[in-house]
């Protein structure tokens, strides 16, 4: 691996930095406290192309993946956490459509998300099972040609937002083999008895929406099978696979961000008449800190790489996930810690910066898995 970006990595890079600049301040606290998803970055994050580079497009004459990705989210969550994740957040389950869809199913599907026409949400979660993802008891029986989904998601991003879900559903309960009962289906919002409602009060990503989704007598059409029937736990554990590479990024822009906004205030900052900066013991804290970071990101980068080349990548992103999520809450920890009494009200970034760090260590897999996951591929 070339620890040295290319030059159109280097471009996207200045790019997505300068958007999440001049796009996010004022916004950020604004949506924060509103609780509120801004549909006008969105958009302007879609024009800029910013919006899930690594699904394929025909405009995307870079060969841009998954690497290009986290880049673009680490810059923007440097920025804000929260709008940082507009450009994979509103794609969430795109990966399922990509790794397994039919051809119908990425055009009508897939191919709207990043031109801004279609946001897409996981149902995989549910009020009694989070990583235990075989523990769901959402159902999907086949009447005729169609099925019938009956069950409740939770905390699910985009819940009142997407266009349509990625879902995961029982379709097979006799089935010996736990993991063979499960399979996925696409299913449109719009669609009778799909009922989203909006989770509000969480302590942080509060511009992210997140729902509660009950779904009553939903019928589906059989084409809207994703992938081969009892193949959907196998799928969706193809997009965690995937989609940690991203939230690492997050984790890891979040831990630098918190870094940048200590070291302008201990820089600004008198005390005992002099700055901050220039007391030893915060030096060997800022300096812990920078050593998270750049551990952080050769973790992630190097997990989103391999990714991109189609090489076994599982336990990579699932150590930068972990690696990075933890990275995050210890950073903002201390940068608060840094701010004094200031950074505990919510005129300060950090404050923001750090109710968002906690949950990169839970969703998309709390660290436990990850560290189940590394363990197994030591032990296999």
């Amino acid at each position: 691996m070339d620890f040295v970006l290319n030059e159109v990595q280097k471009g996207i890079k200045r790019v997505a930095r300068e958007f999440a600049l001049r796009e996010f301040p004022g916004r950020a606290r604004e949506c924060d406290m509103n609780e509120e998803f801004p549909q006008d970055i969105w958009k302007k994050e879609c024009d800029q192309g910013f919006v899930a580079v690594y699904i394929p497009q025909e405009s995307n004459g870079a060969g841009l993946g998954y690497l290009e990705q986290c880049i673009i989210v680490q810059e923007q969550s440097r920025v804000d956490p929260g709008l940082g994740m507009i450009p994979i957040g509103v794609a969430l389950g795109a990966e399922v459509v990509m790794c397994f869809g039919n051809d119908e199913q990425k055009e009508k599907y897939l191919s709207k998300i990043p031109i801004g026409e279609n946001i897409c949400a996981l149902a995989v979660t549910e009020p009694g099972a989070g990583s235990d993802v075989t523990g769901i008891e959402t159902t999907a029986e086949k009447d005729g040609d169609e099925y019938v989904l009956n069950g409740t998601k939770m905390f699910i991003t985009n819940g009142t937002i997407a266009d349509w879900a990625i879902v995961l559903a029982i379709t097979d309960p006799d089935e010996k083999k736990i993991h063979r009962r499960f399979s996925t289906f696409i299913v449109e919002a719009r669609s009778e008895g799909f009922d989203a409602r909006k989770i509000v009060g969480k302590m942080g990503l509060r511009a992210s929406d997140t729902a509660e989704i009950v779904l009553t007598d939903v019928r589906v059409p059989e084409e809207n099978l994703v992938g081969d029937r009892k193949k959907g736990f196998y799928n969706i554990m193809e997009f965690f696979d995937r989609s940690r590479s991203y939230i690492g990024a997050q984790a890891l822009g979040t831990a630098q961000g918190a870094l940048d906004l200590a070291i302008d205030y201990t820089r600004d900052r008198k005390t005992f008449g002099q700055p901050l900066a220039k007391h030893q013991g915060l030096q060997f804290e800022l300096a812990e800190m920078k050593l998270r970071v750049e551990a952080a990101r050769n973790l992630v980068y190097k997990g989103a790489w391999k990714l991109d080349r189609g090489m076994d990548s599982i336990m990579d992103v699932a150590l930068a996930k972990w690696f990075a999520g933890e990275a995050a809450v210890k950073n903002c920890d201390q940068s608060l810690q840094m701010h004094g009494g200031y950074g505990y009200i919510n005129d300060m970034d950090i404050e923001r910066f750090y109710r968002a760090a906690k949950v990169m260590e839970i969703y998309e897999g709390a660290k436990h898995i990850e560290k189940i996951i590394v363990a197994r591929r030591l032990l296999d």
